[in-house]
């Protein structure tokens, strides 16, 4: 009787890989992704010591001047292997540790932000949108204003049909592609499932030429379907100007 049971079907194996859309009829496909990790620092009353240091490490790094704190500041790091950003995270640790001038910085745990490029099937580019547009984006010497933020959305959403979250999805991003097409904005979206202490979804980084557009495009996505009834939460908010910008390989 036993014998006769039919052994469960063998699960698919898994392909992890981000896909774009085909070209000439073969789906493009990568295992390379980009990690973006956003450290808030405050009480840095000797910031150039900070940097001088930074500058001398290998990652692709941005150093934000705190908007809503005079004597705070924010250091993105970018790089496509997350043990790299953990080693350079230590580093700055230490570094507020050992060094007197800048022994009393307090780290912002809080604010930490880390996400992951990602794709949608639909990217006609897929190289340019995973690796070479996100750090065009943030490290763009006309883009010195930025806006960065987590969210989650509500589990309703997640149980819609896929053709209505396409829908709901699309307005979002129409409004988005208005303003990088004014030149009054550009996006970095990041995916964060499973890589923040506070369950969010996606990170994302807004930044541009001038600080109005920025704040005016979120205004606006407030008024989007997915926001007005399938997000959960958004935020804590981190609103940075450039003070350096270290372009390396990521």
């Amino acid at each position: 009787m036993n014998a006769e049971r039919k052994k469960p079907p063998r699960p698919e194996p898994l392909d992890l890989r981000e896909v774009g859309a085909p070209i000439d009829g073969e789906p493009q496909v990568s295992n390379r992704r980009l990690f973006f990790q956003l450290h808030v620092f405050e009480h840095c009353l000797h910031p150039e010591a900070f940097i001088e240091d930074i500058a001398r490490k290998t990652l692709a790094t941005v150093v934000y001047d705190d908007l809503n704190n005079p004597a705070g500041l924010g250091v993105l790091l970018a790089a496509d292997n997350p043990a790299a950003l953990m080693a350079q995270s230590l580093v700055l640790r230490e570094r507020c540790v050992g060094d007197r001038r800048i022994s009393h910085m307090k780290y912002r745990p809080e604010m930490t932000m880390t996400g992951r490029t990602y794709s949608s099937g639909r990217e006609p580019d897929l190289e340019e949108w995973l690796i070479n547009k996100p750090l065009q984006n943030v490290l763009n010497p006309d883009f010195p204003w930025a806006i960065w933020y987590p969210l989650r959305r509500k589990p309703e959403f997640y149980r819609l049909d896929p053709n209505e979250q396409r829908r709901i999805l699309g307005e979002h991003a129409m409004l988005g592609r208005s303003y990088a097409a004014g030149g009054f904005a550009s996006d970095i979206r990041l995916a964060c499932f499973g890589l923040n202490t506070n369950d969010n979804e996606f990170v994302i980084g807004l930044v541009g030429s001038e600080l109005y557009p920025l704040s005016r495009l979120i205004q606006d996505m407030r008024q989007t379907e997915q926001t007005t009834k399938y997000i959960e939460s958004l935020g804590p908010f981190f609103v940075g100007k450039v003070r350096k910008q270290f372009a390396r390989d990521a």
